[in-house]
C-alpha cells in the first residue's frame, strides 16, 4: 500500500497517552514487530491541532520513543507518514488509516505571534 508523508509543521501535537507496546494478537499478548529489522513497536495517542484537532494513534519503533516524554506535552514526530488499509474480519469489510513515525521527542510550544525574541 502507498505511504503518504504527513506535513505536521505547522501544527502543535501533544502527547496524550504514554508509549506502551504494540500488541499484535490480543489472545496471545504477542508484542509486534517491524518487519524489517524484527523491532518491538510501541503505540502512542497523540492530538494534533492544525484548525481542526484530531486523536490519533501512532506507531512508533522502541528506540524511537524518547525518554522525558510527558503527557499533555507537546511533541515531535519525525518520519510521520499515513498509510491507508483494508482487511475483512469477521465476515465486514474493515478500513482506515494506520499511522507511523520514526520517533516520538519532546517539542516545545511554538512561539504566540507577536512575542520579541
Amino acid at each position: 500500500m502507498r505511504t503518504i508523508r504527513v506535513e505536521t509543521s505547522a501544527a502543535t501535537i501533544l502527547l496524550t497517552e504514554a508509549p506502551e507496546p504494540k500488541v499484535r494478537d490480543r489472545k496471545t499478548g504477542e508484542i509486534a514487530k517491524d518487519t524489517n529489522n524484527g523491532e518491538a513497536l510501541m503505540t502512542i495517542v497523540v492530538y494534533i491541532e492544525e484548525g481542526e484537532s484530531s486523536l490519533i494513534k501512532v506507531t512508533v519503533p522502541e528506540s524511537g520513543a524518547s525518554e522525558g516524554l510527558t503527557l499533555g506535552a507537546p511533541v515531535s514526530l519525525p518520519g510521520l507518514v499515513a498509510r491507508p488499509w483494508e482487511s475483512v474480519f469477521n465476515g465486514q469489510q474493515r478500513h482506515g488509516i494506520a499511522y507511523r513515525a520514526a520517533a516520538v521527542t519532546p517539542a516545545a510550544f511554538p512561539a504566540a505571534m507577536g512575542d520579541a525574541a
